[in-house]
């Protein structure tokens, strides 16, 4: 793609996190792509040497991380398997680490850890 085609809602979003990450706004984000997005979005991301992972919800469409290299590096230890598979624990890290609201998280964390021992 070059400057001159019109991005995506999706690649929109993309910018505006790149530009967040930049500031110091975040240490990481987590954005979902279609799988057509993702070689701008990597080409971008490689360009300006921000580290990323790619999570593969299907065959279409992608969960991109990108951040600082040790958030990322968490990222890939914990994100082995679908995202709605992860452990109260892992989900409860992921989400402080993307910036979520702690005490939404805290309360999700509770129920998730609520609705497992009822299982």
């Amino acid at each position: 793609m070059t400057d001159t085609c019109i991005l995506s809602g999706d690649l929109k979003i993309f910018v505006h996190h790149i530009y967040e990450f930049q500031k110091g706004i975040r240490s990481m984000v987590l954005c979902t792509l279609d799988k057509k997005d993702e070689a701008f979005a990597l080409q971008r991301l490689e360009k300006l040497e921000i580290a990323y992972f790619i999570h593969v919800i299907n065959p279409s469409r992608i969960n991109l991380f990108f951040g600082k290299k040790e958030c990322i590096g968490v990222v890939r230890r914990i994100c082995n398997r679908p995202l709605n598979k992860l452990s109260p624990e892992e989900d409860f890290i992921l989400g402080t680490m993307l910036g979520y609201n702690i005490c939404q998280q805290c309360d999700r964390y509770i129920q998730r850890k609520t609705l497992k021992k009822i299982a």
